[in-house]
């Protein structure tokens, strides 16, 4: 069937060529309409129950990730001229586009008796203009008089000064969001040009925004990277650049339809998907190493160009076919886990994996059909004196040295066996970015600080209406509020029974002292005079509005709904990671519990914290079922492929060893088990299995030809395939080489873990491999 196939394409090369070039301008008209996408991965399923609670916390609160905070840490803020300055910053920022509202010390706000009607008027405590020292001072005064702002927009321990920034949540998940950032970092760096203050900026929508940005340098520089070192490495083989040139064209219509099939399957560029491009180049420039590579081996045995061809593509078509394929599964099991990241990464990579087979197989022969049959300097390569003598070696390692290979193999396997029980799970939001990156650096400024910036959300839940007027609801809510104060990795929380200590304060002319929650009779008397919100507020801090107008509705509203059946506390947290967040979520929600009874109130952890947590779950136990799935069907092409069960296990035990070898390396270098780092075993595996795919149909072909002497035809395999082996498991190692360039923690985890793995596996299936079969062969009758 194959030599049929090869005489197809051979004879209909002309039509096949064209439709393969304009199908690729149909894609490459795809392709440029493909999108970055600008809204954090969804790795949590839709059907997820504390999915389900934040969409929920959502649609009656307003969104909790749409916060960039800016810190500065100085003794002299109160200094005339740098309060001038810090000022003109806030009302810089105010004048970008899209930000809704800003919270800082300058434009914080008292609340104000009436004498007359006694009812609470919001006044800002700076001016817009402040003549003189003195009056900044006085202002100075009422301030930190306020103990509602403390720990919130100031550390009077530390100097540091926070200003939170409310971001339009339409606008974030556009690709505005990039001028918006930006446009706030040059009012920044302004200000500091204009103190010589040092300045800190963080929050989910600069995270967001520069990770997105950095996605979209880094595919354009992986992409030519790998491409690059794809040339030099194919010039340095076949010494030939027309050969070159045609690896290049197979790949690079190999990316633009990778690229076009994100589009059309409706998907965007994201954070994985951005690292297919370069995936399919390296996964591409091995089937044209194989191809060619079989053309130049056939020619130089029978010196005819069309028949090398045929036998080329009768040879090695079913061979690259079940590479492909069992390449492709590697990344298509990430399609059957619940993440919706993986599976648009699994899809896309699956497909392409298959496309870029069809592009070789067509593309290949027909030009090369072509172009002048290959010179000798071009052949020259086969005889390489450096590889020649590497093998010889390989095959006194297998003959003469079994026992020494075997024990070897154990003692590896045993050591890295020991690695994995030191292999942990943990993984942060900011995880891939590096210790020393600005952002990192700046977050770690808040969590110092102000104990962080991290979301979490607590809904307390009445179950009917009104039910926030029951006796003692927010009594409660403070006392948890004080509790949740008291932890090292969060800030005081936002809620409520704040806004009562600070309306208390208020009706107690302003004595500091008074700050405290008020008694039942007070508590009634505010929320008697609280008007219900149609909908969640835009204003970020609802007195800043409250000049004009009902102070205490607006100040209270963002914490109610209003039916007045839940309140919300928010919290700001450090990025303590998976492994210490489920245990301090676990004390929130039994402190909750105590407070209120669970058979009359509701009380829900949830926010961006969770779902990040719940995230980070899905995937790391995704990819662990998609190894399982991995494993299996490749198991089931290797058993229809050969089948034998010797052969199946021939097949699979050295390819498991490179991954138990990995998996042992983390371990003892400390990388943890996250979302990045577990993606590396299924593509391993996916990539890996080709080598032994290749190996063992050479050796089932030869076999019969070699009246079935097993250690003849074992010899004869490790010289003929060994050359292309080698040569690819250079590229594709260059390949995942160059995600090390990446400044995510995580592709740079899985270009040089991935590269080992690749080592590890053509290092066994070239000794180990050939080992196996010659001891669990049958023995031959003498």
């Amino acid at each position: 069937m194959w030599q049929r196939l090869g005489k197809f394409v051979l004879k209909n090369r002309l039509v096949l060529l064209i439709i393969m070039l304009l199908t690729t301008g149909l894609m490459g008209y795809y392709a440029s309409k493909v999108k970055l996408s600008y809204e954090f991965s969804k790795a949590v399923p839709t059907d997820n129950l504390k999915y389900q609670e934040y969409l929920a916390f959502k649609n009656t609160f307003g969104d909790d990730g749409n916060m960039l905070v800016i810190g500065v840490q100085t003794d002299k803020l109160f200094n005339l001229p740098i309060f001038n300055a810090y000022q003109q910053l806030q009302q810089d920022i105010k004048q970008v586009a899209s930000v809704e509202d800003i919270l800082c010390v300058s434009n914080s706000v008292t609340l104000v008796k009436d004498s007359v009607t006694e009812k609470l008027n919001a006044v800002k405590i700076f001016p817009v203009t402040i003549a003189s020292q003195t009056q900044l001072d006085s202002c100075k005064a009422v301030f930190l008089n306020l103990p509602f702002y403390q720990s919130v927009l100031y550390n009077p321990a530390t100097h540091a000064y926070l200003m939170a920034v409310k971001i339009n949540k339409d606008k974030l998940n556009s690709p505005g969001r990039t001028k918006i950032v930006a446009d706030i970092t040059e009012s920044v760096i302004r200000f500091e040009k204009a103190t010589g203050s040092s300045t800190h900026i963080s929050g989910l929508p600069l995270i967001r925004t520069v990770m997105a940005d950095r996605i979209q340098k880094e595919m354009k520089f992986f992409l030519f990277g790998s491409l690059l070192l794809s040339v030099l490495i194919l010039l340095l083989f076949f010494r030939s650049l027309s050969t070159t040139l045609l690896s290049l064209v197979v790949v690079g219509m190999g990316v633009v339809w990778t690229i076009a099939a994100v589009y059309l399957c409706g998907y965007k560029i994201t954070l994985l998907t951005a690292l297919l491009p370069s995936l399919v180049v390296v996964i591409g420039i091995p089937n044209c190493i194989y191809f060619i590579n079989k053309f130049h081996t056939s020619f130089l045995e029978t010196g005819d160009k069309e028949k090398s061809l045929v036998n080329m593509v009768s040879k090695m078509g079913v061979v690259t076919l079940f590479c492909n394929i069992t390449a492709a599964i590697g990344f298509a099991v990430f399609a059957l886990t619940k993440s919706a990241i993986l599976k648009e990464f699994g899809v896309v990579a699956g497909l392409s994996i298959m496309l870029i087979f069809v592009i070789s197989f067509i593309v290949l022969p027909a030009v090369l059909s072509y172009l002048p049959s290959p010179k000798g300097k071009e052949l020259k390569y086969l005889n390489n004196r450096l590889i020649t003598r590497f093998l010889d070696r390989i095959e006194i390692w297998v003959f003469k040295h079994t026992r020494w290979v075997m024990m070897s193999t154990t003692v590896i396997v045993l050591v890295s066996v020991a690695g994995m029980f030191k292999l942990k799970s943990v993984a942060f939001i900011v995880d891939d970015l590096p210790k020393q990156d600005k952002i990192y650096t700046d977050l770690k400024f808040f969590e110092q600080h102000f104990k962080g910036i991290m979301p979490l959300e607590i809904v307390v839940d009445t179950k009917k209406p009104n039910g926030l007027r029951k006796p003692g609801v927010f009594e409660r809510a403070d006392s948890l509020s004080a509790f949740i104060a008291s932890l090292p990795v969060t800030n005081r929380p936002l809620g409520v029974s704040e806004g009562f200590k600070f309306f208390y304060q208020a009706f107690s002319e302003g004595d500091s002292s008074a700050y405290v929650f008020p008694n039942e009779k007070i508590v009634e008397e505010i929320l008697r005079k609280l008007k219900p919100a149609s909908s969640h507020p835009d204003s970020l801090h609802p007195a800043n509005a409250a000049v004009s107008g009902n102070a205490l509705s607006k100040m209270l509203q963002t914490f109610i709904d209003s039916s007045r059946q839940k309140t919300r506390i928010s919290v700001s947290m450090a990025d303590i990671g998976t492994k210490e967040l489920p245990l301090l979520l676990d004390t929130i929600q039994q402190k909750a519990n105590q407070y209120f009874d669970t058979s009359k109130y509701k009380v829900t952890l949830t926010g961006t914290s969770i779902t990040f947590l719940e995230g980070s779950r899905f995937i790391i136990n995704g990819l662990k079922e998609s190894i399982f799935w991995a494993f299996l069907l490749i198991a089931i092409c290797m058993l229809y492929l050969f089948k034998s069960l010797r052969i199946l296990v021939c097949s699979l035990v050295p390819n498991l060893i490179p991954l138990i070898i990995t998996a042992g390396i983390m371990g003892w270098v400390g990388v943890p088990l996250k979302p990045s780092t577990v993606l590396i075993f299924s593509v391993a595996l996916g990539i890996a299995i080709d080598i032994t795919i290749r190996f063992l149909v050479n050796y089932r072909q030869d076999l019969p030809q070699n009246n079935n002497d097993i250690e003849t035809t074992v010899k004869g395999t490790v010289h003929h395939t060994g050359l292309s082996i080698i040569y690819t498991s250079l590229v594709l190692m260059a390949g995942f080489i160059i995600f090390c360039g990446s400044s995510f923690g995580g592709t740079f985890a899985l270009g040089w873990l991935t590269s080992v793995t690749l080592l590890s596996a053509t290092l066994t299936n070239l000794v180990l491999l050939p080992v196996l079969i010659v001891l669990i062969a049958p023995k031959r009758k003498k």
